[in-house]
């Protein structure tokens, strides 16, 4: 299987790879773990060949096919989403391509040999799978969310999104032997990252991919690799194994360093007192030169500093009406023939922390949109109880945020009672710290939006959150802090996340929608809607 010897990779003075080997083992799903800026995707880049090293070698067999997610969409694809898809499949596209050659010469300048040729391509093709291609492709299609409506649809009309999931179809149907996959459940709702979890456990080749989503690190992998300070560590075990060896690791090499240093203050201070005198010259040489021996293991020790994290929790919200909002024969949308969702009817109560789930396009956002007041209903009514005060997390913080003004203004105009401290109070608790309040809200990354979000929602003391996909773009731990918040938050979330951890840890109940138009709320968390769904003859969404 492929190889790495001594990859050594700098962007300036920043040291991203330091020498790094590494054997990729056959057969096993790889997590590749990290901080970010680490150099997790630059490693990944690199063994796909589409980055350049300072030194080292990647050794790949001749006899091993990769397969890789690209950054971006194919700019010229086929015709229809089901012709691009098959096209994914490289040993068949080949052999295809070979037999429409063929056939061509066929007709212009038939032989013997020729037909002979003919024969043997079209029996290659079908030996390897030619015939069941396109049921095979429709579906993977299908398990990625596509609709049967839109295998005749041009790729060039779908969202930038979907056109990712094509991709991830092509990627799949090429069965390669090593698989590199950067954040692969990135744009995918939750049935379909359920779907793509359960494909890549079956999968037969070796994987080696980067994810924030703790659930399918845990799930999928069998290794994990921790690059750090431009080393690769090993642990043989999924992300929680990891963690838990990391930190052992860590616990070891600071007492490590700490016994170093306390030797070393022992030697200085024996070679100070005793280097003047000529009856301890010979022992003073020599305790110097075990001093600079051990100066250079202490800086092999490497022990990390963990990196800043946000802090904050919610404050006791005003007391609500027993009913929070009352949801009547809602229909929802931006076209009145042709509404998302029908006949949403849903109340939900003081304490209540739902998490809404479905495939993507079916309006989850749009009902979260309209409840909030950014979109009017098509039809129906909803109606907040007594005192409901509500704050709104847009998954689009630009839909929410004036991209012209600072982040103190937009903070202030959000919340006109609080004062500027309170406000740059909050923001350092996000990790905006001294002149980050001046920014202009467009050039923060997506990231820092999200951040900025989260102060939004704080500083507005709302005892109903509704949150459209508030994970994103935060890092796992940032994840785990809000969930905690969440967790301990005295008033009412109504959220859509497709983070299983976040969903299992915040809420109470289920409010599943299904594309036909049907929707319903259960008890529990994500594990009970799929026992309940099968009780009540509800669709199981999520492919259980």
């Amino acid at each position: 299987m492929i190889r790495i010897e001594e990859l050594k990779k700098n962007y300036g003075k920043k040291i991203i790879l330091n020498s790094v080997s590494y054997h990729f083992p056959v057969g096993e799903r790889i997590a590749l773990v990290g901080a970010n800026g680490a150099g997790k995707s630059t490693l990944l880049n690199i063994l796909c060949g589409l980055e350049e090293l300072e030194a080292g070698k990647v050794l790949i067999p001749s006899s091993v096919r990769i397969g890789y997610l690209p950054q971006e969409p194919n700019h010229n694809p086929k015709s229809t989403v089901l012709e691009e898809a098959i096209s994914g499949c490289l040993k068949l596209a080949k052999i295809q391509k070979e037999l429409d050659e063929v056939l061509s010469k066929m007709e212009t300048s038939y032989s013997e040999d020729v037909h002979k040729k003919y024969d043997r391509l079209e029996t290659l093709w079908r030996e390897s799978g030619g015939e069941s291609l396109p049921s095979l492709a429709k579906s993977i299609l299908v398990g990625l969310g596509f609709q049967t409506s839109e295998f005749e649809k041009n790729p060039k009309d779908l969202s930038g999104g979907w056109r990712m999931r094509l991709e991830l179809t092509k990627v799949f149907l090429n069965d390669p032997d090593f698989l590199i996959l950067d954040e692969p459940t990135n744009h995918l709702d939750l049935p379909s990252l359920i779907w793509v979890e359960n494909y890549l456990q079956n999968f037969s080749g070796t994987l080696l991919f980067v994810s924030h989503d703790r659930d399918l690190l845990n799930k999928l992998s069998t290794i994990t690799l921790h690059l750090t300070q431009g080393k690769l560590n090993f642990y043989k075990g999924n992300f929680d194994y990891f963690l838990n060896e990391r930190e052992k690791r860590m616990e070891l090499d600071t007492k490590s360093k700490e016994r170093l240093q306390k030797r070393m203050a022992e030697l200085e201070r024996f070679v100070e007192r005793f280097k003047a005198k000529a009856s301890k010259a010979k022992q003073a040489q020599s305790r110097m030169k075990m001093l600079s021996k051990m100066r250079d293991l202490e800086s092999e020790v490497d022990v990390e500093t963990s990196p800043e994290e946000i802090v904050f929790h919610f404050r006791p919200p005003p007391q609500s009406g027993k009913e929070i909002i009352n949801m009547k024969n809602l229909s929802i949308g931006y076209n009145p023939k042709k509404a998302l969702a029908k006949n949403v009817n849903l109340k939900i109560f003081r304490g209540q922390k739902i998490a809404v789930i479905g495939a993507n396009g079916i309006g989850k956002s749009t009902l979260l949109k309209t409840i909030s007041g950014v979109v009017s209903p098509l039809e129906g009514e909803f109606e907040f109880g007594h005192n409901v005060m509500k704050g709104y997390f847009a998954q689009d913080q630009l839909d929410y945020f004036d991209e012209k003004k600072t982040l103190l203004e937009n903070l202030l105009d959000i919340s006109p009672m609080i004062t500027e401290r309170q406000a740059r109070k909050t923001m350092g608790s996000f990790l905006f710290k001294g002149d980050d309040a001046f920014k202009k809200v467009g050039f923060l990354s997506g990231g820092e939006k999200s951040r900025l979000g989260l102060a939004a929602l704080l500083l507005q003391d709302a005892n109903f959150l509704i949150l459209d996909e508030p994970t994103n773009h935060l890092d796992m731990s940032s994840c785990e802090m809000l969930a905690q918040a969440l967790e301990e938050y005295e008033g009412s979330v109504f959220f859509v996340s497709h983070d299983r951890i976040f969903i299992n840890e915040v809420c109470t109940h289920i409010f599943a929608m299904t594309p036909d138009g049907r929707s319903a709320l259960f008890q529990g968390n994500l594990e009970d809607f799929s026992h309940l769904a099968e009780i009540s003859g509800f669709p199981n969404i999520l492919g259980k």
